[in-house]
């Protein structure tokens, strides 16, 4: 390959290398429609406590890391189970995007379960959560979980005293089970003010393209706030113990929320720095007698872009 081939090479894979951190930059512009709502209409002095700068930083430095631990789980054949807890709007899935952002989803996965239907409502409460728990050499992070119970579902009646009772009975021990068993289960609760989910409501009901996160259920959190405060203080007393506990996230500033909860998080595993082979890409083989078919000019997507 002579100077100039190579110098296109490398100006390609430049390009390739900015394209893949573009994922991040957007969901960067995702946040600030609401941090502009915000700064425009309600708080006017809003300031980041990190800098944009140091946050792009630090947060490529701790995904840098989370390729790390990801490696060392499937070496070691670790199992992992995350939890994530909070009010609407809190930040767990943002927090949860971007860990997951730059690993692979055949390791580390996230699950999201929407109510139980009928048939799940007739099986031990844990047996659907159960299903999902990580194999050796994986990571789950569940955006809720079997907490529903102390949660949305006491605040809102969807459960019975006598199954909320007995769900503390039985977390406790279902936890320590599965510690037992070899799973390292981690919790977390994000924790924001009743202004900061005010502003965060706001900010969905004037973006086109979050109003799809706001359900009837979100709006009737507003108005049984202090039901969901005395709810969460029961639930962390009761389900608090030494095998797993619970860790809170100070979540109103959600930049340094998401720094904070993969920090304290890479914390919590010895891993360390598997060394990897060398690759040596190979050569593609030709052959002469190979031609390529032409495509259907009607099988071609319009290329309206750039």
């Amino acid at each position: 390959m002579d100077n100039e081939g190579i110098f296109d090479l490398h100006r390609r894979l430049e390009q390739e290398i900015l394209d893949s951190y573009d994922e991040e930059l957007e969901l960067e512009l995702d946040d600030s429609r609401f941090d502009g709502i915000a700064a425009e209409h309600y708080l006017p002095d809003v300031a980041s406590k990190i800098t944009r700068q140091r946050y792009f930083r630090e947060l490529l430095r701790l995904q840098g890391e989370l390729v790390k631990l990801q490696d060392w789980v499937v070496a070691n054949q670790h199992r992992m189970v995350i939890l994530f807890e909070g009010r609407d709007a809190a930040g767990k899935g943002g927090v949860i995007k971007r860990i997951t952002q730059r690993l692979n989803p055949r390791i580390v996965r996230t699950v999201a379960l929407p109510a139980p239907n009928d048939r799940e409502k007739t099986q031990w409460y844990f047996q659907r959560y159960v299903t999902h728990l990580p194999a050796a050499g994986e990571i789950v992070l569940f955006d809720r979980s079997w907490y529903n119970r102390a949660g949305v579902e006491r605040v809102m009646g969807f459960c019975s005293d006598d199954e909320y009772d007995e769900f503390f009975r039985s977390t406790p021990e279902f936890e320590r089970m599965l510690v037992r068993s070899g799973i390292q289960l981690v919790k977390y609760w994000f924790s924001i003010t009743d202004d900061e989910q005010y502003l965060r409501f706001l900010g969905r009901i004037h973006d086109p393209l979050k109003q799809w996160k706001l359900s009837p259920m979100d709006l009737q959190s507003r108005v049984r706030w202090e039901k969901y405060t005395e709810a969460k203080e029961v639930m962390l007393e009761r389900t608090h113990i030494s095998e797993a506990p619970w860790w809170i996230v100070q979540a109103t500033d959600k930049k340094a929320a998401r720094i904070n909860c993969i920090n304290h998080l890479l914390n919590l595993v010895p891993y360390e720095e598997l060394v990897r082979p060398k690759i040596e890409l190979p050569s593609r083989e030709r052959h002469p007698e190979y031609t390529r078919n032409p495509v259907p000019p009607e099988m071609i997507v319009p290329e309206i872009f750039p």
